[in-house]
C-alpha cells in the first residue's frame, strides 16, 4: 500500500476535503440560525447570492425557494441593494419534521455594490430565484 499520493491526486483529495468541510459548516450554520416561533418578526437568515458584473450592468441572483414574489421588498440606496421578505413553513404543520435545512422566517440580504451609480433595470422570479438587473448610470 502506498502512503504517498501523486500531486494531482493529493490536490483532488484536498479539494474534496475542503468542500466537505464547507458543506458541514453550512449545515451547522443553517441549524444554528433556524428561527424559533418567538422570533417571527426578526430577520433570521440571509439567502445565498451570485453577483455578475459587465461593463453596463450588475446581475444579481438570489436563491429564494418557497418565497412568494409578493412577499419581497427590493430597495436600492447609497450603493447597497437590500432585499427582504418572508419564507413560511410548509403547509403540513401537523407533521413531524425529520429534517429542516432550508431556512424559513424573515430574511434580509444587503449587497454592497462596487458602483453607487446604478438603478434597478429589471427583476424577475425564475425557478425559485430572484434575478435583479442593475443598470450602471
Amino acid at each position: 500500500m502506498h502512503f504517498f499520493m501523486s500531486i494531482p491526486n493529493l490536490e483532488n483529495w484536498m479539494w474534496a476535503e475542503a468542500c466537505e468541510i464547507l458543506d458541514r459548516a453550512n449545515r451547522i450554520q443553517r441549524q444554528f440560525f433556524r428561527p424559533a416561533v418567538i422570533n417571527v418578526g426578526q430577520v433570521t437568515w440571509e439567502p445565498p447570492i451570485d453577483v455578475y458584473e459587465t461593463n453596463i450592468d450588475f446581475k444579481i441572483l438570489i436563491a429564494l425557494p418557497g418565497v412568494v414574489p409578493e412577499q419581497l421588498k427590493i430597495k436600492l440606496e447609497n450603493g447597497h441593494l437590500r432585499v427582504n421578505g418572508y419564507r413560511p413553513l410548509p403547509a403540513e404543520t401537523d407533521s413531524l419534521i425529520r429534517r429542516l435545512e432550508i431556512p424559513y422566517g424573515r430574511f434580509e440580504r444587503q449587497i454592497e455594490l462596487a458602483c453607487e451609480a446604478v438603478e434597478i433595470d429589471t427583476y424577475e422570479f425564475v425557478n425559485g430565484c430572484l434575478i435583479i438587473s442593475l443598470r450602471k448610470l
